[in-house]
């Protein structure tokens, strides 16, 4: 295995602390539990004799780390490999995760699937109830959690909504960033035109995925203050890349699934 690119300096880190100081959310007792995963489909490298390799992976990065990556960056380091040499693929992983971890500054997951291990898989949707068909008139594109409250209704509920609408910006490129996002919460039910609109708002807002729904889950526990509340989101996929940040503080366990934009 020989190296002419210097393959980690080519990642970017972004604090997470910074975003979350804004939106005032404690980043030494974090009120969620949760990870960012990212799918990525165009991943190649060399294997010894010098023939192409191409696998699917997807990797795990702990919220608990210090760091995100910029997307950007990312898709720059991983097509930096694929015309590297790798004596078996336990190389491969080994590089990607020492230098993943070191950017991020924490806990990271690798798994790699061959194309006949993932070739029955099945475009499929979030579990629960869509909030997108509604006969409502939408006047504000500029992100406004006030949109949330005194929406609340006295009934307390268990609900999981979902919305296949969100769309945020990236701060680097202004590119947008398309995404279906699932709110499962128990509490007093929110107003579903309330919360379409709310999430509606963000269509011009600049902020990376992660922020976002981190922003999100803050806004609906302060303004709702729901018992247990889970937002996960599944962004279309871009460069070859799709990310899905969930955030928890409750028992939750995302469903991996590959979605149609996806």
């Amino acid at each position: 295995m020989s190296f002419k690119i210097d393959h980690f300096s080519l990642l970017k880190s972004i604090p997470r602390k910074k975003n979350r100081k804004k939106i005032k959310i404690n980043d030494i007792n974090l009120p969620f539990i949760g990870q960012d995963i990212w799918t990525l489909y165009e991943l190649s490298w060399l294997n010894k004799n010098g023939l192409p390799q191409i696998a699917v992976a997807r990797i795990a990065i702990n919220i608990t780390s210090i760091n995100i990556i910029e997307s950007k960056s990312f898709k720059i380091y991983i097509n930096s490999f694929n015309k590297i040499k790798f004596n078996n693929v336990k190389d491969f992983i080994k590089i990607l995760k020492f230098d993943l971890s070191m950017c991020v500054d924490g806990q990271v997951s690798i798994n790699l699937f061959d194309l006949d291990q993932i070739k029955n898989e099945k475009i499929a949707k979030f579990q629960g109830f869509c909030i997108d068909n509604q006969n409502i008139k939408v006047t504000c594109y500029e992100y406004n959690p006030l949109l949330l409250e005194n929406y609340l209704k006295k009934d307390v509920v268990e609900e999981s909504l979902y919305s296949n609408l969100f769309k945020s910006n990236c701060p680097i490129t202004q590119q947008p960033d398309w995404a279906s996002i699932q709110i499962v919460y128990t509490g007093q039910a929110i107003d579903h035109v309330a919360l379409l609109k709310y999430l509606i708002s963000f269509r011009n807002y600049n902020e990376f995925h992660e922020e976002c729904i981190e922003r999100i889950f803050n806004d609906i526990e302060t303004i709702c203050k729901p018992k247990k509340l889970s937002i996960y989101a599944r962004y279309t996929r871009r460069g070859g890349i799709d990310i899905n940040p969930w955030r928890s503080n409750a028992i939750y366990l995302p469903c991996l699934i590959r979605m149609a934009r996806q």
